[in-house]
This record gives C-alpha cells, sequence and structure tokens, in this order.
C-alpha cells in the first residue's frame, strides 16, 4: 500500500486519523500499532512475521544487555543481533545478487552452477533493519536506557508513515515521543495536513508525470534516441527520484505531525548544493547520518591517517550504493559518488565557492542518476555515449505534460521559493498569528493541488514508487 494510492487516500488513513482521534489518549498507542500492522500486512501478509521476530528478538537481547555487567557478554548478544538483522536482510536482498556471480565465475570454469531462484524481497526491509540496528548500538553503546515496553517498541518499528521508505529515525530521537511525551494541536495536524498534500502533489503531479515520459523514452530503439532524448531521459529521471522521494518523505513528515510525532527532515533542496559533499547533506539526510553515526564514526572517520580517511570514505560510500540495491550499478554509483569526494576534499573544494558550482553539483549527480537507473550496464553507457554524442537528428517531440512539469521542476528545485512555504507549514506557532496570508495561500493550494492530484490517481495506471524496492 502506498500513500498515492485510491485504498490509502481514501479510505486507510480517513479511517484510521478518525479512530485515532477519537480514541482516548491511553489507547492512541494501540490504534497506531494495529494500523501499522494492517498498512504492512496489506502489501505482504507473510512479511509482517518476519517483523514481529526481529523487534521480539532485538527487545529481549536488548534487555540482556543492558542487564549483564560483563562486557564480553554485552558483545555477545550485541553479535547476535547483528547476525540475525544482518543475516535476513542479506538472505532477502543480496544472496541472489551473490548467488548469481558466484555461478558465473563457476560457469566460466566448466563447474556447475549452483542456481537459485530470486526470493521476494520484504517491503522496506532496510529500513526497519537500520532502525532496529540504532536500537540495539544506542543501548549497547550506554547512550540511551531501553524500552520498558514491547508494544512501544513495537510502534517505533512498525510506526506506518515511515516504515517502507524512512525517513531512518534513530530510536533515541523518538523514544519519548512513542512513550507518551507528545502534544497535538489544531495548528500542528493542520500543517501536517498541509505538508501531506504538497508531498502528494510533488509525487503525484511531478514525479509521476514526468516519470511516466521517461519511461517511454527508455522504450525507444536505439535509432531514435539523440543528444537531446539522451538528456532528457537523465534528466528527467533526476528530477523523477528527487520527487518522488522527496514527496513520500514530505507525506510520511505530515501524517506524523496529524498524530502528534516530529520526525527529522529527509530532503533540504539538495540540487541547490555547491558541491556533491554538500548534495550529500541535503539528500536523504537519515540515511547519511546514520552511515556517519553507525558506519563511518566507527571505522575511525577522519582520525585515522590520510589513506585510513579516505579508505572510511569510500569505503561508507560504496556500502551506501550496496544499499540501494543488489546490483553493480549501486556500487559503481556509491563508488563515484566516493570518488567526487575524496576529489572535493583533496583538490576541488577551494573552487567550488561561487553559483557555478550549483551546476557542477547538478551534472555530477546527474550522470550518477544514470547508474542508479539502470542494472543493465549497457543500457547506462548506451545513454552515456549519446548524451556527448552530440547528435541532434531526431524529430522525437516530448510530452507536453512532461516539459511543463520539467520546467516546475527545476524552478522548485533551484529557486527554493517554495522553501517559504514548507517552512510555515513547519512551525506550527507562528502558522496561524504570524503568517496568516501565507496560512490563506498555503490553504487554496493544498486544495487545488489535492483534487489535482485526486483526479490524476483516479485516472491513471502510472503510479510507481522508486524506493519501494530498497
Amino acid at each position: 500500500m502506498v500513500f498515492s494510492s485510491t485504498l490509502f487516500l481514501f479510505y486507510f488513513l480517513p479511517v484510521f486519523l478518525i479512530l485515532y482521534y477519537l480514541a482516548p489518549a491511553k489507547f492512541k498507542n494501540y490504534i497506531i500499532l494495529l494500523a501499522s500492522i494492517v498498512f504492512y500486512s496489506w502489501g505482504g501478509p507473510l512479511f509482517i512475521f518476519v517483523i514481529l521476530f526481529t523487534t521480539a528478538l532485538d527487545f529481549i537481547l536488548v534487555k540482556q544487555i543492558e542487564k549483564s555487567s560483563s562486557r564480553k557478554k554485552k558483545k555477545i548478544f550485541l553479535c547476535i543481533s547483528l547476525f540475525v538483522n544482518l543475516g535476513l536482510l542479506f538472505t532477502f536482498k543480496y544472496l541472489y545478487f551473490f548467488t548469481t556471480n558466484i555461478d558465473s565465475v563457476l560457469t566460466l570454469t566448466g563447474v556447475a552452477p549452483i542456481g537459485m531462484d530470486k526470493l521476494i524481497l520484504p517491503i522496506g526491509l532496510s529500513f526497519f533493519t537500520f532502525e532496529s540496528l540504532t536500537y540495539v548500538i544506542d543501548v549497547y553503546r550506554g547512550e540511551y536506557k531501553s524500552l520498558k515496553s514491547f508494544r512501544n517498541y513495537l510502534t517505533y518499528i512498525l510506526l506506518f508513515p515511515k516504515l517502507i521508505a524512512g525517513p531512518i529515525i534513530p530510536y533515541n530521537k523518538i523514544a519519548h515521543q512513542i512513550e507518551g511525551d507528545r502534544k497535538t494541536s489544531a495548528e500542528m495536524r493542520l500543517s501536517g495536513l498541509l505538508r501531506f498534500i504538497f508531498g502528494l502533489s510533488k509525487k503525484v503531479l511531478i514525479a509521476n508525470v514526468i516519470g511516466e515520459t521517461v519511461e517511454e523514452l527508455y522504450k525507444l530503439e536505439l535509432s531514435q534516441i539523440d543528444t537531446a532524448i539522451a538528456w532528457a531521459m537523465s534528466v528527467g529521471y533526476t528530477m523523477q527520484l528527487y520527487f518522488d522521494f522527496s514527496g513520500y518523505s514530505d507525506m510520511a513528515i505530515g501524517i506524523c505531525k496529524m498524530i502528534g510525532f516530529t520526525i527529522p527532515e529527509n530532503f533540504n533542496f539538495p540540487y541547490i548544493s555547491k558541491s556533491i559533499t554538500e548534495f550529500w547533506r541535503r539528500w536523504h539526510i537519515s540515511l547519511g547520518n546514520w552511515m556517519r553515526n553507525y558506519l563511518y564514526i566507527p571505522l575511525g572517520g577522519s582520525k585515522g591517517s590520510f589513506f585510513r580517511t579516505y579508505f572510511n570514505l569510500w569505503i561508507v560510500f560504496i556500502i551506501s550504493g550496496f544499499w540501494h540495491g543488489a546490483g553493480w550499478n549501486f556500487i559503481l554509483w556509491g563508488a563515484f559518488n566516493g570518488l567526487f569526494l575524496m576529489i572535493e576534499r583533496l583538490y576541488l573544494s577551494k573552487y567550488l565557492k561561487n553559483n557555478l558550482a550549483v551546476l557542477y553539483t547538478f551534472f555530477v549527480a546527474n550522470i550518477g542518476w544514470v547508474l542508479f537507473k539502470n542494472e543493465d550496464m549497457n543500457v547506462a553507457l548506451m545513454i552515456y555515449k549519446k548524451m556527448f554524442s552530440f547528435e541532434f537528428n531526431s524529430l522525437q517531440i516530448l510530452d507536453f505534460r512532461f516539459v511543463i512539469m520539467l520546467f516546475f521542476a527545476f524552478f522548485i528545485s533551484f529557486s527554493g521559493l517554495f522553501k517559504s512555504f514548507y517552512s510555515a507549514t513547519q512551525n506550527d506557532e507562528t502558522l496561524f498569528v504570524e503568517h496568516k496570508w501565507r496560512l490563506n495561500l498555503l490553504f487554496t493550494l493544498s486544495i487545488i493541488f489535492l483534487v489535482l492530484s485526486s483526479s490524476y490517481i483516479l485516472g491513471q495506471d502510472f503510479n510507481p514508487f522508486i524506493y519501494f524496492r530498497f
């Protein structure tokens, strides 16, 4: 079930909010937990038991970590948790990848391949695995006490707005809210609703419209693709990916605000960055923070030798790429970004000061997204070749809606104009008092966008969600 579906938008969410608001305070977490189980089970009824098993095991192991006075025992319980969580992630997401690559080597040597069918990936496995690990590691480090209630911990893991696509929320950032320390107000609920609608509009009106044309362009024969079409394919996907994922994050943040949760931002206008280093501080912020706190720093961060620092940096980005998908294109995409971070630290950073650096960043990010999009490296190489062949011989006319939405995508991404609108929806105290004109404008726009988004959802079948497979 995705947020931009008729089932969620017209049935699940309204029923959930009515039940939640009508329920007494002591029952609200039960409503959230029940709704989260239904939400996840709808798309994968068997996989809910995978989550229930891992959360129950982690809850027990963390209690043992906290009780143990011996450092050795703490490490044993920690290792059991890491083995189970990462083992499940490896089995469902990466085992087929490694098996097929081993089979390729075995075939070359004349040995019979192992052979295995590709497993169905549980929705959101990467996200809730990382969140489970934050809970275990934080308690092991002594940075936070374990939750007393298993129900509260299960609510943290299953909280449906962020379950399948994040943001990845460290357990210590939300535990107190789950335990009851959260208050809602009319301002907060309204700002959450506005944030949800604007996120829905980004996903449906921009990402879907652009993505539909991008998919059609990928179906063209090689002879029909020239430089202009190749750039339309790459730039179109660059914008589709951003508005698809950031729109979904906006919807998650909005739903959470409507029920009293404040969760971290996941995007901060990444395409206005003046370096790839800055880009990764603005793109998928929660994943970047997780990689820094639970991988880069434990590896030694930048405290070691020159070689060790850059080795750590590159390893983190290769793993980040592999986290996104079990394919060589994702590994190369991670290495590509890691390489540019290293080059910037070594040489380029002193030149990336003015606004022209924004064009450099967008160009590099766009080149990288071609790798990200195409698991078939031959397709990626073909697009690169066409992008820089400077052949303009196609009579292909791009869809008018694609051109218009691509214009709006660039306008929103680079002008930062909507940043003031978002800031209004994020500041509940000033929403009704200091910015009444902005509230009226936001409310009017939200009605228009909601009607347009609903009409699109009801009238179109094309409604992918790119990060579902991660």
